[in-house]
């Protein structure tokens, strides 16, 4: 390479910086349009009214304190309203850019972020994770001791209320796929995760150190062999991965790809302490793990991420427009499919109670017959959600997206909205 090259080296990557800069501008610039009525986009106008209609009965009723809703159709927003309070003793009325903690909604982040990785090529699902984190490699499964196969379901137990068990090899690998699937065994509330010395995650524990004792637990089934949801731990191990790959921490890797892009300004694992009065208040849950130890160095893909309405309306409205947002694409149609369609192979059951008529794809669930599964959204419609009461789902079919931001896990107010959502399509 001759010496010109290296003197003009300095101007390209000037370029390139004000490329990004430009681009992250213009994303923080801009906003989903309103349409000028629901109408425009084949919604109600009085329809949309119920939900704030459903969203007071459940304040009045004392279900929730408070809630933001927001939906948009075809690209613009047709309904965005706060509810309530968002700090009862002080009496603040809820405002649509609250703060909320995310928890488990962090999951489709995580995500986005690997299917980056797979479209790229830099990742494949069927590869182990051991490719990457060699402590992964030859890891056991526990099983109860007067049982011979190795597949049990899962059992209620902790390390203070320990059956008699054994431990055996798992029959191979854990995957990509099975991580971001819930199908690895690994910490999914199993024997095995009874038994398994926890690591710490207090800072200034990070992915890098703390994702390689993972390989030390004991899985709690063979994996690929079934569903179990791994609330806390799994899909940091793929944020580890995402971080090797990408020479970037994960905050940092998703702030860049993901955040900028959409112009999500609102949204962080360590809250500002400038935003920090924008947190909702809920009286009656200690939030003082969450609000009094705000610099966190451990950036967890399962959980973790605090944001507001708007700016998990950007990331559903960029899923459903098939991966693009505000001219920037983050992937490509083919690539949002296949995160979204059932790669379980019909294991899916569900958390805390049996589902029918669903599926799971790569960090989200997935609606295959929303009739039998007596669900308010089309079929291919997909999301997640957090412990804490938030909701998002992107609904490709009717080109709509939802959000609903609570702090108060109710899941007949969670029922509520997705139905006068749905009753609100008029065409």
């Amino acid at each position: 390479m001759n010496d010109s090259f290296f003197s003009i080296r300095p101007f390209f990557n000037s370029v390139i910086a004000i490329t990004i800069t430009l681009t992250t501008t213009l994303a923080l610039a801009q906003e989903i349009p309103w349409a000028s009525s629901a109408e425009e986009v084949g919604m109600s106008s009085e329809r949309l009214e119920r939900i704030n209609q459903v969203m007071q009965r459940h304040i009045e009723a004392g279900n929730i304190q408070g809630a933001v809703t927001a939906v948009a159709r075809r690209g613009k927003i047709v309904h965005f309203e706060a509810h309530g309070l968002m700090d009862v003793p002080n009496n603040r009325e809820m405002t649509r850019d609250n703060v909320f903690i995310m928890m488990s909604s962090t999951k489709p982040v995580l995500g986005v972020a690997a299917m980056m990785m797979i479209e790229e090529g830099l990742v494949r699902p069927s590869d182990p994770v051991s490719k990457w984190i060699p402590e992964f490699a030859d890891m056991q499964v526990a099983v109860l001791a007067d049982l011979v196969e190795e597949n049990i379901s899962p059992v209620s137990v902790n390390s203070e209320n320990l059956p008699a068990y054994r431990l055996v090899p798992a029959a191979r690998d854990i995957t990509v796929h099975d991580i971001l699937t819930h199908t690895s065994g690994l910490a999914s509330g199993g024997l095995g995760s009874a038994i398994s010395n926890q690591a710490d995650r207090r800072p200034p524990a990070n992915l890098a150190t703390t994702v390689p004792k993972f390989g030390g637990y004991v899985l709690d089934f063979q994996p690929g062999s079934r569903w179990q949801y791994s609330a806390a731990t799994a899909l940091d191990v793929i944020a580890r991965i995402v971080e090797i790959e990408s020479g970037l921490p994960f905050d940092q890797f998703v702030q860049q790809r993901i955040f900028e892009p959409l112009g999500m300004s609102n949204t962080w694992w360590n809250v500002p302490p400038e935003y920090q009065d924008r947190r909702v208040v809920i009286v009656d849950r200690d939030m003082s793990r969450f609000f009094d130890v705000p610099d966190t160095t451990y950036f967890s893909g399962s959980y973790g991420l605090n944001s507001t309405a708007d700016d998990y309306l950007r990331f559903e409205q960029m899923l459903v427009n098939g991966g693009e947002l505000f001219g920037n694409r983050l992937l490509s149609p083919r690539t949002i499919r296949m995160m979204a369609s059932d790669q379980t192979n019909g294991l899916y059951q569900g958390i805390s109670r049996r589902v029918e008529g669903q599926g799971f794809g790569y960090t989200v669930a997935v609606s295959e017959d929303p009739i039998l599964g007596n669900q308010r959204r089309s079929q291919g419609a997909f999301g997640w959600g957090g412990a804490f009461g938030t909701r998002s789902y992107s609904d490709p079919e009717e080109q709509l997206t939802a959000v609903l931001m609570l702090q108060q896990p109710f899941r007949p107010a969670q029922n509520d909205f997705e139905n006068a959502v749905q009753q609100a399509i008029i065409d």
